[in-house]
């Protein structure tokens, strides 16, 4: 039986609810008196909760606030004698499901409720599978840097200071993010992730704070920015060194304001987000070399967490190895493959410029390439990336010099890519290339990140 708990400083109307739901089958409870309706809260388990706005000791608006700042799971409908457009969508950014209008129609009121009921049922059930399905997402190791990422990130996850996270690219500075969020009062919201360095420059901004019908060619319907979508969540910048210096003024603001303005807008939309933000860059050169502005450096770098590439902690190697194999293994339903003492050895001594993205992709190519359960040295040493395992397949397979050049040039831009992440800037400079130049030749080679 679902428990619903009904807050009115009006007895009559809880009454009447409490009525109404029960003869549904609902288990109903009500109060009065919002102190006693919060204790309800924190001692009680409810599905779902009817919530008046204009109360005397405290109003719907406030109740609603702590419900979400001390991520209480209960699906919320707010009702009110005063119906407005600006109570609904307050409501609603707040975190309500819904808004009911007094007098209450009862027909109204069994939707509502039934899709509340609903709605949480799946919050718990994705929450419960995010849990569950969660592994790929631990940070795996015993050095000790590792160690002190794991400390600092249990000490400042439940607070709202802001993060940045350094690191070469594959170091896994998303995956510090995320126990960031997770283990935050936030991790009921969502973790709103964006590559800055994969967007466009002229795109950025859009993406960040949305846009207006017709506010520019091709901008045919509203669009809410990524800022909106994490609000009472958390928003994850990567590659944050990438992002424009206009851009950057704009992101400066809303972290000072608390306030942003879709492009082609006028209106300001408060979003109340924790910004944590990542890059492979070295910001301080940035700064001087006038490709990064400093005031947005200090708001970003409040809580500095510096992830240290593969070769700073080769003792995590084997129990990286073990936890890959036994993912891709489950995933892939092969029977578990066990690595040799020489074999561990060999990769060990490996430089995984890539880091640990390179080290993942090396051990699934293992786990696919070699038939045998026992995986030795020399199985190593055959698919390593210094063997020419590669370059030998694309000569047995090319038919003319042409067609060689053509599956060469493919390979080289998509090592090149994976080494760096996807950062399409970075990778073009590298290749000394224009960036639409980089993109025709992806879409020419089908390159996509799937690719091995």
């Amino acid at each position: 039986m679902k428990s619903i708990l009904v807050i009115d400083d009006e007895k009559e109307i809880c009454e009447s609810i409490k009525m109404i739901l029960e003869y549904e089958d609902y288990n109903v409870d009500y109060t009065s008196i919002v102190s006693e309706g919060l204790k309800k809260l924190e001692y009680g388990d409810f599905d779902a909760m009817l919530l008046d706005i204009q109360m005397p000791d405290m109003n719907g608006f406030e109740v609603l606030k702590y419900i979400t700042d001390n991520n209480i799971n209960v699906g919320v409908i707010m009702i009110s004698a005063f119906s407005s457009l600006e109570n609904a969508v307050k409501a609603t950014k707040l975190g309500a499901f819904d808004f009911l209008e007094k007098p209450i129609d009862r027909d109204k009121l069994l939707i509502s409720v039934r899709n509340a009921l609903s709605h949480n049922k799946l919050l718990r059930e994705n929450k419960k599978l995010k849990d569950d399905l969660g592994t790929p997402d631990i940070i795996i190791g015993e050095s000790k840097s590792i160690k002190d990422i794991l400390n600092t990130v249990e000490k400042v996850a439940k607070t709202e200071a802001r993060i940045l996270i350094t690191g070469e690219n594959g170091t896994g500075k998303e995956l510090v993010a995320r126990a960031i969020h997770k283990g935050s009062s936030r991790n009921d919201k969502d973790l709103v992730e964006v590559n800055c360095a994969a967007i466009p420059t002229e795109l950025i901004e859009s993406e960040l704070f949305g846009h207006e019908k017709g506010s520019f060619t091709g901008a045919v319907k509203q669009r809410i920015g990524k800022f909106e979508q994490a609000n009472n969540g958390t928003l994850f910048l990567d590659e944050i060194g990438d992002m424009s210096l206009q851009a950057q003024a704009k992101v400066l603001r809303a972290l000072e304001d608390g306030k942003i303005e879709r492009v082609g807008g006028t209106e300001k939309i408060s979003v109340n987000v924790r910004v944590i933000a990542a890059t492979n860059k070295i910001l301080a050169d940035e700064i001087k070399a006038g490709n990064f502005r400093e005031d947005l450096f200090h708001r970003l770098n409040v809580i500095p967490i510096n992830v240290p590439p593969l070769r700073e902690r080769k003792d995590d190697i084997p129990l990286l190895i073990k936890f890959f194999t036994n993912d891709i293994c489950r995933k892939n339903k092969f029977s578990i493959k066990n690595f040799t003492d020489n074999a561990i050895k060999a990769m060990s001594k490996m430089e995984w410029s890539g880091n640990i993205r390179e080290l993942k992709n090396f051990i699934e190519r293992v786990v696919i390439m070699i038939p045998n359960d026992e995986v030795t040295e020399d199985d190593i040493y055959s698919l390593s990336p210094g063997s020419n395992s590669k370059f030998d397949d694309i000569l047995n397979v090319s038919n003319s010099f042409q067609d060689f050049k053509e599956k060469a040039e493919r390979a080289f831009i998509l090592k090149q890519l994976n080494l760096n992440d996807w950062n399409i800037s970075k990778t073009a400079d590298i290749l000394e290339i224009q960036r639409s130049h980089l993109y025709s030749k992806i879409k020419k080679y089908d390159i996509s990140r799937s690719d091995c």
